[in-house]
């Protein structure tokens, strides 16, 4: 398929799963049949059924791309709210979401944040009615809920996909699963794929609900580099007892796996011009290590959260090894030491330790300046007194569970002692107990030095999250590493410098290839280990590494670039964290530019998804992500306090008006409406031109972009005169740059690319992308192009009674944030994307009863115009929302410029 292949995002997901979820005549004989044998027996039929729940995973070298399908029957009489709730883990991006409804698509748009913020406060200040739909993070995940009500008998699919890289820990990478259906399925199934081209060494499934009588349910295979897990247990297998109606379905669904490691410099993986570097050295001697544990015993910690810190710690003690040193830094209003230094671990001093940690008590204050300043000066006089191994690890652990309330309690203020202290030599973890604390202030303050931020929730396995932290630490390999690559052939790297590797873990980098001639690429590595200086060195022969993996079967070729654009998307939000001023902003910028360009819902855009609403305007659903360290949640300017359980963060997904954007468009017979936000109105004229003309509706010469429409008219019925109705029944879109046509009619959208052309039906939902063009069909309503940094061109299709004698099938065009087309853009929509002003008076009653005339002077001529209304389809398709504006006479005459002949061209793909 040659150039167009490099594009191609998810379409033949999306087109599967769209084809596989249209209900047939057959199936909907077969449910009948069903619910009628169920009528028959003692099993009561919800009103609400979740017929058909699937769960679908591609994991391609760690980046996993899932598919939450739900499809629901309102089997009552009237109609009935429908909620759709699934929970998916913390670190996962959203990246679509979808309602289909009576066969018509509700599909979400991801925008940034503040955009969102706008519409919602201008649908309130219309005061239309905003209601709240949320999700909430717990732990490892997030919940995801949305509500809408639907007709009696009807039925409504929930599609939900987003997307993470796995992240190995321990030894393992994990794909978490929750599984909570609420009651039982018909048709349930979970179904992972996963490609690892380094071959897979072991792959698990199991689930925290799995009876015996579940077990063979589960069916994992692997062999070389793939393997696949399915979970599909039957209606009466999905019952908590043999009689029952509830589901046993209710827990946590978790792959496992690892991968194969031949290399010790790790595997490099090139894509489509974007590369990936796993490096994850085994079999490497154990760096010692220092630790200094910092607790927190203030008051606050007193009761239980004291109990299992100590139990934590003594287990902790446990997994000690003897080569390793340590302390313990104790604080509350005042600080104090176990030892005034560091001691080895030996039998001895691990017993009195664990006697001294069964001792502690919680009182008094927190004052965490001085402790953790404590803990880098015992670092400080270790080196200098050569007490602990030249090259060792050193790591504070710092545990509390408040904010500081004694002694230095500027958090900036600490953040910057702190800072000058480290210098970058050592790694500081905060793990923040509960919610009442300034999280925001830990992860700033771990992240300046070389570490992270853990969050510990209150709970009886509080103990076990200590320690599951403690072993993902517990065993470094090796120290400072830096991973180089050739500067001249590669770019937009993700980091490369991590002060510390630790067995079981994953160093990973990504970056995009620059030199398009590059045919081997390398990569260096420098690291101290246990034994001195460690250099490595990894090569690919791109060539040759590309098309093996390309020919590898339910690959999804785009893995390499989405991996890299996630990966560098976190690192941005992560830097952003702790940085001020331009650096923060620019941080911000680049963020927010890569989330909207990859369709990723993070804390800095919104996904944005109109449903409809029973006898009421569509509104519109913003979704926020959760963002851990925020203690309250701002609901477009309403603060709401965190759930006092300490456990839910929420998404603020709220329900709005369908948010009204600075457009032109074209619609219906044919009507050209320009919305003038300077002014606040609206501005519309008609073109009367003959069917098969072709009319220049965009020409950007610097993005070289153009829109050619085509008019065709009614149908020649027998025996009767031509009306005069026209319509627009053919778009072209060019991409000059790309050298990509796009053809639009109400039959097919063909996309051309050089010689190929590859057609596609408007009853496919398919989504393509390219590093500038992406391309949306939602089936059977409509078509999105956006170019570049945000333009967007939306095509409405629009059908009609297929044996009308007149009327046939027919589009619409709209152009949405239109300000992001150069200023050199022309033709008859074209031209007013910038800068038009005018000037309405002398308002009086017109010639045509119930509309007003006025005199408007618009670019040097005075015209007179007439209040009238046009319609806009983009928020019913079917009848269209009535909008008023001042009409130009005359095809457009003294508004547009020239005259509406000189807008005809030859071809539909005529540049002109």
């Amino acid at each position: 398929m040659g150039r167009l292949l490099s594009f191609l995002l998810l379409f033949y997901v999306s087109v599967q799963l769209s084809k596989g979820f249209v209900i047939t005549e057959s199936e909907d004989a077969a449910e009948k049949r069903l619910l009628k044998k169920r009528s028959t027996d003692s099993e009561a039929v919800p009103d609400i059924e979740i017929y058909s729940l699937q769960i679908d995973c591609t994991v391609t070298s760690r980046f996993a791309h899932n598919v939450i399908t739900s499809r629901v029957a309102n089997r009552a009489n009237v109609s009935k709210e429908v909620t759709f709730d699934v929970e998916l883990p913390k670190t996962a991006f959203i990246t679509n979401f979808n309602m289909i409804i009576d066969g018509v698509t509700y599909a979400g748009v991801v925008k940034e944040k503040e955009v969102a913020q706008k519409q919602y406060q201008q649908a309130v200040s219309r005061g239309q009615t905003a209601g709240l739909v949320k999700a909430t993070a717990e732990r490892k995940v997030e919940k995801f809920t949305v509500s809408v009500n639907i007709a009696a008998a009807s039925k409504i699919t929930f599609e939900l996909i987003y997307e993470e890289l796995l992240q190995r820990n321990v030894g393992k990478y994990e794909l978490f699963i929750r599984v909570k259906p609420k009651q039982l399925v018909k048709h349930f199934q979970i179904e992972a794929h996963i490609f690892e081209p380094q071959g897979i060494r072991f792959l698990n499934a199991e689930g925290t609900f799995i009876t015996n009588e579940l077990t063979d349910t589960v069916q994992t295979s692997f062999s070389g580099p793939k393997g696949h897990v399915r979970f599909k247990p039957t209606f009466d297998q999905q019952r908590s007892c043999p009689d029952c109606q509830q589901t046993i379905l209710d827990g946590d669904f978790l792959i496992t796996y690892d991968v194969e490691r031949v290399h010790s410099a790790g595997e490099l993986q090139i894509v489509n011009g974007y590369f990936v570097h796993f490096f994850a050295p085994e079999n490497l001697p154990r760096v010692p290590k220092n630790v200094i544990f910092v607790v927190d015993v203030s008051g606050s910690m007193r009761g239980t959260k004291i109990a299992q810190t100590r139990e934590a710690l003594t287990k902790i003690l446990d997994d000690v090894i003897e080569e390793d040193h340590f302390n313990f830094v104790i604080f509350s209003t005042s600080v104090s030491l176990w030892k005034t230094s560091l001691v080895k671990a030996t039998p001895e001093t691990l017993k009195e330790a664990k006697e001294y940690v069964a001792s502690l008590e919680a009182q008094s204050f927190t004052n965490i300046n001085d402790a953790v300043l404590k803990a880098v000066e015992l670092l400080e006089q270790a080196y200098e007194a050569k007490e602990v191994p030249e090259k060792s690890a050193s790591i504070i652990i710092f545990l509390t569970d408040g904010d500081p309330t004694s002694g230095e309690t500027n958090t900036e203020k600490i953040q910057e002692n702190v800072r000058n202290v480290v210098q970058g030599k050592y790694s500081l973890y905060s793990l923040g107990f509960g919610n009442d604390l300034d999280y925001n202030f830990l992860e700033k303050l771990s992240l300046e030095n070389k570490g992270i931020a853990r969050r510990i929730y209150e709970s009886s396995d509080a103990a076990l999250q200590l320690q599951g932290f403690y072993s993902e630490v517990a065993n470094p390999l090796l120290l400072d590493v830096d991973i180089q690559y050739p500067e001249d052939s590669i770019s937009d790297l993700t980091e490369t410098n991590f002060k510390h590797y630790y067995k079981g873990g994953e160093v990973v980098v990504a970056g995009r290839i620059s030199d398009s001639d590059l045919q081997k690429l390398t990569a260096n590595i420098k690291a101290q280990g246990a034994a001195g200086d460690i250099t490595l060195q990894q090569e690919a022969t791109l060539g040759e590494l590309e098309e093996a993996l390309k020919k590898q079967q339910y690959i999804f070729g785009n893995y390499t670039e989405r991996l890299w654009a996630y990966l560098t998307i976190k690192q941005l939000l992560q830097q952003r964290i702790s940085a001020k001023g331009d650096l923060k902003a620019n941080l911000t910028a680049q963020a927010l530019e890569m989330s909207l360009k990859y369709n990723f819902v993070t804390p800095l855009t919104s996904m944005v998804v109109t449903k409809p609403e029973d006898k009421q305007d569509n509104s519109t659903l913003v979704a926020d992500k959760p963002i851990e360290g925020e203690r309250y949640r701002q609901t477009y300017g309403h603060p709401a306090p965190v759930p006092a359980a300490g456990t839910h963060h929420s998404y603020n997904m709220v329900a709005a008006a369908y948010p009204t954007y600075h457009t032109a468009y074209v619609d219906s017979d044919p009507h050209f409406v320009i919305e003038v936000p300077s002014r606040n109105d609206i501005i519309c004229f008609n073109i009367n031109e003959k069917p098969g003309v072709i009319l220049n509706l965009v020409r950007d010469p610097a993005t070289g972009v153009t829109v050619n429409g085509q008019i065709i008219g009614n149908k020649k019925a027998a025996g009767k005169a031509e009306t005069s109705n026209t319509y627009f029944g053919k778009f072209g879109i060019i991409h000059k740059p790309l050298g990509m046509k796009i053809e639009v009619t109400p039959e097919v959208i063909a996309v051309h690319s050089g010689e190929t052309k590859t057609v596609f039906s408007w009853m496919d939902t398919a989504s393509l992308q390219h590093e500038s063009l992406k391309l949306v069909i939602t089936k059977e309503t409509s078509l999105s192009v956006t170019f570049g940094d945000g333009a967007t061109i939306v095509i409405l299709l629009h059908r009609v009674w297929k044996k009308h004698p007149l009327h046939q099938d027919f589009l619409g065009l709209y152009t949405l944030d239109e300000r992001r087309f150069s200023t050199q853009t022309h033709g008859l929509l074209g031209q007013f994307f910038h800068d038009l002003d005018f000037e309405v008076y002398d308002i009086h009653p017109g010639s045509d009863p119930g509309k007003s005339d006025a005199t408007m002077i618009v670019k040097g001529n005075k015209l007179t115009v007439t209040r009238g209304k046009q319609i806009d389809y983009r928020t019913d398709l079917k009848h269209g929302t009535f909008v008023p504006c001042w009409f130009i006479h005359n095809n457009g005459k003294g508004l547009i410029n020239g005259v509406s002949s000189d807008y005809v061209v030859s071809t539909l793909f005529d540049t002109m």
